[in-house]
């Protein structure tokens, strides 16, 4: 069944490597509880207790205001094939954007995408795994092109201008900084 661990073992860090979806949960103080499903080819696992993923331009921007509000992420993977397992990583984590050198430092470890917008990197300071027997098996069809696509369609000026417009404020009014000098 389930075990609490210190860090990403080898094993799990395989587990991670097969999956084409996670889920990223934070929260602020106060305000809603966010969490956000995640694709593409945007996580890393950088050492037994860090991670980093990238962040792309999306409808909103929760992750980040609350991350600047309350720096707590878990990140859950489910097995959907093969055999079940849930695990969830437990940590602190802190957002880049292009300005930041961190943001160049890890950009390079993921595939060119012009709607890139922050990445997270956390250290992990719990791995908990659970049976996930519950979870339904579901065959992984093909990734989804619409966002890159829509991104690279729209070009680096008018990215930055639906940041202004949809990114730079959480739903619960925090600001989320991309645009900051």
């Amino acid at each position: 069944m389930g075990k609490k661990l210190d860090f990403i073992t080898t094993e799990l860090q395989e587990f991670i490597a097969n999956q084409k979806l996670f889920f990223v949960g934070t929260a602020s103080i106060d305000g809603r509880v966010n969490v956000s499903p995640k694709g593409t080819d945007s996580f890393r696992v950088i050492s037994k207790n860090k991670i980093v993923w990238l962040n792309l331009t999306g409808s909103g921007n929760e992750t980040a205001a609350h991350l600047l509000k309350n720096n707590r992420m878990t990140i859950m993977f489910c097995a959907f094939e093969g055999k079940p397992l849930i695990l969830r990583l437990y940590g602190e984590a802190k957002i880049y954007h292009k300005r930041d050198s961190e943001f160049h430092k890890y950009y390079n470890m993921f595939p060119e995408n012009v709607g890139a917008r922050q990445i997270i990197e956390m250290e992990v300071d719990l791995v908990q795994t659970s049976c996930g027997f519950a979870v339904p098996f579901m065959d992984f069809k093909e990734e989804r092109t619409t966002l890159n696509s829509w991104a690279a369609k729209q070009g680096e000026d008018k990215i930055q201008e639906y940041w202004k417009n949809k990114n730079s404020i959480s739903i619960d009014g925090f600001e989320t900084k991309i645009l900051d000098d």
